[in-house]
């Protein structure tokens, strides 16, 4: 047999040597709000914004959810809703969504999110949180991360990496060039925990008292009213007064 004269031909560039990334682990995938509904002032809010929400049924451009906050169901459009996956890729979600998120109260500094650039399909965005800079508008940083031919990814081209998952790994140990490191993904309401948008506690601490200076009738004086302030509260008032029985007939410095 003779030999074939004719050569096959591509247009696609070969890479040498180039590992094949590594498949993470497959994570479900959860479906986070991004705005507060309704959105009018005198309606109780069924939805807020940067909850984990369970889809009751997806009718396409409409989803059925339920909030994991109030409970409550609601019928909203699919672009009310982001889907996230490792928790911290994000998917249909602008940049101004995406500093909405990260600027809310339970975001350190260093939490971050990598979501589908809206200027290039073909690259992702890592968006991280700031809390040093000095102004409100830079709070929020943005880095494109471009892919390489054999899929390999980058923010600085010095520096690539298999996997968007080796990725937020190095940036995680060090900021390399970030703003900051990062240090851990968008707080999520309902998956990171129930400590959400609730107003603190305020602690009031009374004042010192000095007992020697305080008569048997101001410690056993009963509340008259609701905005009557007493020196004690009524267990500690029981407490004192069985001590005193168990103890009758004794000398107490308590009496003036």
């Amino acid at each position: 047999m003779g030999t074939c004269p004719i050569r096959c031909r591509s247009n696609l560039t070969i890479l040498e040597n180039a590992p094949e990334p590594e498949s993470p682990p497959p994570q479900d995938s959860v479906i986070v709000s991004l705005c507060n509904y309704p959105s009018f002032e005198s309606t109780e809010l069924t939805m807020c914004i940067g909850e984990q929400v369970t889809v009751l049924s997806d009718d396409g451009d409409f989803l059925m959810v339920r909030s994991t906050a109030t409970g409550l169901e609601s019928y909203i459009p699919t672009t009310y809703t982001a889907k996230v996956t490792h928790r911290w890729l994000f998917k249909d979600i602008s940049r101004y969504k995406a500093v909405e998120l990260l600027m809310r109260p339970q975001n350190q500094s260093g939490a971050f999110m990598i979501r589908e650039s809206e200027s290039n399909r073909d690259c992702f965005s890592l968006s991280v949180l700031s809390r040093n800079s000095s102004s409100y508008l830079d709070s929020v940083k943005h880095y494109r991360i471009p892919q390489l031919q054999n899929g390999w990814v980058y923010i600085s081209p010095g520096v690539t990496f298999p996997s968007l998952h080796h990725l937020v790994e190095h940036y995680s140990e060090s900021a390399g060039g970030l703003c900051v490191r990062l240090t851990g993904p968008c707080h999520i309401q309902g998956l990171d925990g129930p400590t959400e948008d609730r107003p603190v506690p305020i602690t009031i601490r009374r004042p010192t008292i000095n007992w020697k200076d305080i008569s048997r009738s101001a410690i056993f004086r009963r509340k008259r009213t609701e905005s009557d302030n007493s020196l004690v509260s009524e267990g500690l008032r029981e407490a004192i007064t069985s001590y005193l029985q168990m103890t009758e007939g004794n000398d107490h410095s308590w009496d003036t």
